[in-house]
């Protein structure tokens, strides 16, 4: 099976809407760490050992190859990440072999054939 893994670094209050999109441009599923900390170009302040940056959920999603660029791109628009600094990250990764996809498979085996 032909799959990619994308990953999204997203705003808290985005993270409902890009998995939407997500779900909307193809994505049959989605794992979800919430409240993941990371820290951009420049270090975020403390305030008497308080941490202040905001809090990021990471989102993972296993998709058919020939859909992945689709979903990377529809959530990158849905999260604005190229419009509003902060708001999130997206990769995708390619994956040799997975298991555990019975549930999914036949979708995301149609998904391939047609694209194909």
């Amino acid at each position: 099976m032909n799959l990619k893994m994308i990953m999204a670094f997203v705003a808290e209050e985005k993270t409902d809407i890009v998995l939407e999109a997500a779900r909307n441009a193809g994505a049959t599923g989605a794992t979800v760490f919430p409240s993941v900390r990371g820290e951009g170009l420049i270090p975020e302040k403390t305030f008497l050992g308080l941490d202040l940056t905001a809090q990021r959920d990471v989102l993972l999603f296993l998709v058919a190859a020939p859909k992945a660029r689709e979903i990377l791109e529809t959530i990158s628009i849905a999260g604005k990440f190229d419009e509003e600094p902060g708001s999130g990250v997206a990769i995708q990764i390619e994956i040799e072999d997975a298991v555990g996809l019975k549930t999914q498979e036949e979708a995301l085996i149609q998904e391939i054939e047609d694209s194909i």
